[in-house]
């Protein structure tokens, strides 16, 4: 059994992928200061199987010390790392192949198994549009995240209140709480269009495949005009898996 690991920001994404599917997969805080022992209360309320590799995605270099200590503290393994040397089968085009994050590497391996060329929306800390083509890391780019957005507008809006992420019934409403829940979703979902629209005419290609993954896509993706045709919720670990493939 093979455990997939993908550290974000706001979440860790882990599930278990046997030689055919990804079994399961789950879904729990980013903790920059939980140990190792901490996270492994955490996990073995989900692992209850015998391991035979950990594959790691991350872009919180501290939390991947705790989890590759816990792997092989209780599970006597030592977790391969995306950037650590791994074949990744991908062609990047960049100023810098190596600034490439490993989740975005991940996002395009898992999105290539759907599609030769595509589209990945991904909206987690940082929104993501990524373009890829014929396995090839084209380009893409990188805007503040839903969550960081509210944040930073309720910490310097001294009289706007904390608020749970629900959609509203109309875009206009009539109290404040109702106001920030459909500027935030509704706005991000307008950018989410606005965004495709244009990398549409830049790249001439008014047809192309849009994937969308992410921990806020189930709130944002309804919202869209443009039309989504893959939500995949677990992309990265689809290719974290591919990279553990390409690796044995």
């Amino acid at each position: 059994m093979i455990l997939l690991i993908d550290i974000g920001n706001s979440n860790i994404c882990f599930g278990l992928h046997d030689e055919l599917k990804l079994l399961s997969s789950y879904r729990i805080k980013s903790f920059l200061d939980k140990s190792s022992d901490e996270y492994y209360l955490l996990f073995k309320n989900f692992i209850n199987t015998k391991l035979d590799e950990v594959m790691i995605c991350s872009v919180v270099p501290q939390i991947t010390s705790a989890i590759k200590k816990m792997c092989e503290k209780y599970y006597n393994l030592t977790p391969k790392i995306v950037g650590n040397n791994l074949k990744t089968g991908l062609k990047i085009i960049a100023d810098d192949p190596k600034s490439v994050g490993a989740d975005l590497i991940c996002d395009v391996l898992g999105a290539s198994e759907f599609e030769n060329e595509c589209l990945v929306i991904d909206l987690g800390t940082a929104s993501k549009i990524l373009y890829y083509k014929e396995n090839t890391f084209m380009s893409c780019l990188i805007a503040p995240g839903v969550a960081v957005s509210t944040k930073a507008m309720i910490n310097n809006a001294a009289l706007l209140p904390n608020f749970e992420l629900v959609v509203p019934k109309k875009i206009l409403n009539n109290s404040t709480i109702p106001c920030m829940q459909s500027g935030v979703l509704y706005g991000f979902a307008s950018m989410v269009d606005g965004l495709i629209k244009r990398i549409k005419k830049e790249i001439n290609n008014d047809n192309i495949k849009i994937i969308a993954t992410g921990g806020l896509i189930s709130f944002i993706a309804p919202l869209c005009y443009e039309k989504i045709d893959i939500i995949e919720p677990d992309l990265v670990l689809y290719g974290l898996y591919k990279i553990y493939k390409k690796n044995n």
